[in-house]
C-alpha cells in the first residue's frame, strides 16, 4: 500500500496534539546506537606547473584567478572530496608571498611579479578551502629549479641567484638543484618551514621528483660530478647510488622532524612513483625509482618519516605488468608502522565512461586494503572539473554518496577533545541547535548528529560555526521513495580536533509530553 505523505503543517499538528515538545537536559552515554562517521581521505591534486589546473593561464587578473579557484573548490565539495593538495612551489618559485623565492611565472607571466591587484594566493586558497570544510595540503617540488614552460630564466630565478646549486639538464630547458649539496637541502628546508610557520596548512606534500627522470637530461646521468667528487675527497665510502639515496633520505628525515617540532598536527605526505623496484611484487615491471630517481620510498614509510604515502598507481586493474591491486597490496604490506597508504589515481586518463568506472573500482579496492584509514588522491583537478566520462556523477552516486571525514592519525595524537555543551530551542517547525566548548583551541570541526525514527544522519561544521537549524519534520530531500515524513527525535553534537579525534557526544532527545 502506498503511503500518502502528510504535509509539514499536518504532521507538526499530529506531533503537538499529544502535548508540547519537551527538550530534555543533556545526557552522556557510550553512543553505541549512533553509527560512526565515515572516514576516508578524498583528495585531489591541483597542479599549477605549466598551468595544468590553476590558474588556467598566466597573466590573469586577481579577480579571475580567484573566481577560478572558487569554482574548483566548489566542485571539490559538490563531488564529496574533503582535501585539496595545492601546488605552491612548482619550480623554486612561490604562489604565496615569500621573502625567499620569487613570485611564480604561472601567476603573472613574469617571475617575480605579484598578482594584480595584489593578493596572496595560498592564503586565499586556505581560507576558501577551510570555509568549505576541506583540508589544504601545500605541495612542493623540492629540487626543480626551472621548468621549460616556466618562461625565461630571469634574474630572480634561483638559477642565477644560487648558481652554485643549480645544474642545467638536456636540451628541453630544465634546471635542477643538486641534492648532494648542503646548500640545496638548507634552502628547500627553509622554504617549507617558512610556509609551515606562516600559513594554516593541514599538510606538507612532495611528489615523485627527487633526482630527475633521465629523459629530462636526454637520457644521460645526472651531472653532479662536483658534489660527488667533494664527497669522495672527504673520505666518503658509499657507492654513487647509495650516496644519492642517502642525500634524499636525510632531507626527508630532517623535514619530517622539523614539521613535527613546529606543528605536530600538520601531516607530511609523499606521492612517489608507483613502483618501488621491478619485481616487487614478482610480476611487476617498470621504472626502478630506487635506482633511477634515487628515492627509497619504502624506507620512508617503514622509518615513519611520513604520515601518509600516496604511490602514483596510474595503471588499470587488469594491466598485469603494473597491476593496480598487486602494487597497492605490496605497498600496504610495507606499511609496518601503520601510517596511511592512500594511492594516487589517474583521473586525467579518463576518456569515457569505462575510464570513470575504472576509477570507482580502484577506490573500492583501496577501501578493501586500507590499513589505518581508507583514502586516495585524484590526479588532477582539471579532469574532475570537466567531469570526464561522467566521473563526478559516478563518484557522487556510488562511493561518495555519504560525506566522509579525513581519518585520524593516532601516532601523532590519540586524545579526543572533551565533549561540547548543547542547547536546543524549538521554534515553529525548526529546532535551533547551539553548542559551545570550554577549549576552542582544541576544536577544528563540529559534528551534529540527528535522528528521525531509527535513522541517524549528520552534518559537519567548521570551528567558527556555533549553531544550525534542523527541521522538526523531515523535508522532502531526506525522504526516500514513498516514505512518510519523519519527526526529529534526538540531536547529538561532538567536537573534532586537528588530528581527527572525535570527542564523546552530548545528546538531547526530543520527546512528546502529555498534557
Amino acid at each position: 500500500m502506498r503511503h500518502r505523505p502528510l504535509n509539514t503543517l499536518g504532521l507538526l499538528a499530529l506531533v503537538l496534539s499529544a502535548g508540547c515538545a519537551l527538550l530534555q537536559g543533556p545526557k552522556m552515554d557510550r553512543d553505541a546506537d549512533i553509527p560512526p562517521i565515515e572516514r576516508e581521505f578524498r583528495a585531489v591534486w591541483v597542479a599549477t606547473v605549466a598551468n595544468i589546473d590553476w590558474p588556467s593561464e598566466p597573466g590573469l587578473n586577481s579577480e579571475t584567478q580567484q573566481a577560478e579557484a572558487i569554482a574548483l573548490l566548489d566542485t571539490a565539495v559538490q563531488m564529496g572530496l574533503n582535501a585539496v593538495v595545492f601546488q605552491v612551489r612548482p619550480q623554486s618559485d612561490a604562489l604565496y608571498a615569500s621573502r625567499i623565492e620569487p613570485w611564480s611565472y604561472y601567476l603573472s607571466g613574469e617571475q617575480g611579479r605579484a598578482p594584480e591587484p595584489y593578493y596572496d594566493p595560498l592564503a586565499f586558497w586556505i581560507v576558501e578551502a577551510h570555509a568549505r570544510g576541506l583540508e589544504l595540503h601545500a605541495w612542493f617540488n623540492p629540487y626543480r629549479a626551472h621548468h621549460p614552460k616556466g618562461g625565461p630564466v630571469g634574474p630572480r630565478s634561483i638559477v642565477n641567484k644560487r648558481a652554485d646549486l643549480a645544474l642545467q639538464l638536456g636540451e628541453e630547458g630544465y634546471w635542477w638543484l643538486d641534492p648532494g649539496k648542503e646548500g640545496t637541502q638548507d634552502h628547500a628546508f627553509a622554504v617549507v618551514m617558512d610556509v609551515l610557520r606562516r600559513y594554516d596548512v593541514d599538510g606538507i606534500h612532495f611528489d615523485d621528483y627527487f633526482y630527475p627522470y633521465p629523459s629530462y637530461n636526454d637520457g644521460r646521468d645526472f651531472p653532479d660530478d662536483e658534489s660527488w667528487a667533494a664527497y669522495r675527497s672527504d673520505g666518503g665510502k658509499m657507492s654513487l647510488g647509495d650516496w644519492r639515496r642517502n642525500n634524499v633520505n636525510q632531507f626527508i628525515k630532517r623535514l619530517y622532524r622539523g614539521i613535527k617540532e613546529e606543528k605536530p598536527h600538520v601531516k607530511f605526505g609523499l606521492s612517489p612513483f608507483g613502483i618501488w623496484r621491478p619485481g616487487h611484487p614478482p610480476s611487476i615491471r617498470g621504472l626502478d625509482q630506487y635506482e633511477v630517481l634515487y628515492a627509497d620510498a619504502r624506507r620512508w614509510l617503514q622509518e615513519g618519516w611520513v604520515d601518509y604515502l600516496s604511490p602514483q598507481l596510474y595503471w588499470p586493474i587488469r594491466q598485469v605488468p603494473q597491476s593496480y591491486p598487486m602494487l597497492l597490496a605490496w605497498w600496504t604490506a610495507q606499511n609496518t608502522r601503520a601510517r596511511h597508504v592512500w594511492p594516487g589515481l589517474y583521473a586525467s586518463g579518463i576518456k569515457d565512461a569505462r575510464g570513470a568506472d575504472e576509477i570507482v573500482n580502484q577506490i573500492m579496492v583501496a577501501r578493501a586494503m586500507g590499513s589505518t584509514g581508507a583514502g586516495h588522491v585524484h590526479f588532477s583537478m582539471k579532469a574532475l572539473r570537466e567531469n570526464r566520462g561522467g566521473i563526478v556523477d559516478s563518484l557522487g552516486s556510488q562511493p561518495y554518496a555519504q560525506k566522509a571525514l579525513v581519518p585520524p592519525s593516532p601516532w601523532l595524537d590519540s586524545r579526543p577533545p572533551n565533549a561540547p555543551s548543547l542547547k536546543l530551542d524549538l521554534r515553529n517547525e525548526q529546532v535551533r541547535v547551539q553548542w559551545a566548548h570550554a577549549d576552542l583551541d582544541d576544536v577544528h570541526r563540529w559534528i551534529v548528529h540527528y535522528r528521525r525514527g531509527a535513522h541517524w544522519n549528520y552534518e559537519v561544521f567548521n570551528s567558527a560555526v556555533r549553531e544550525t537549524q534542523i527541521a522538526l519534520v523531515s523535508p522532502a530531500s531526506e525522504q526516500e521513495g514513498d516514505d512518510p515524513p519523519q519527526v526529529l527525535r534526538e540531536v547529538a553534537v561532538s567536537a573534532l580536533d586537528r588530528f581527527g579525534n572525535e570527542s564523546p557526544k552530548t545528546r538531547m532527545p526530543i520527546e512528546e509530553r502529555p498534557e
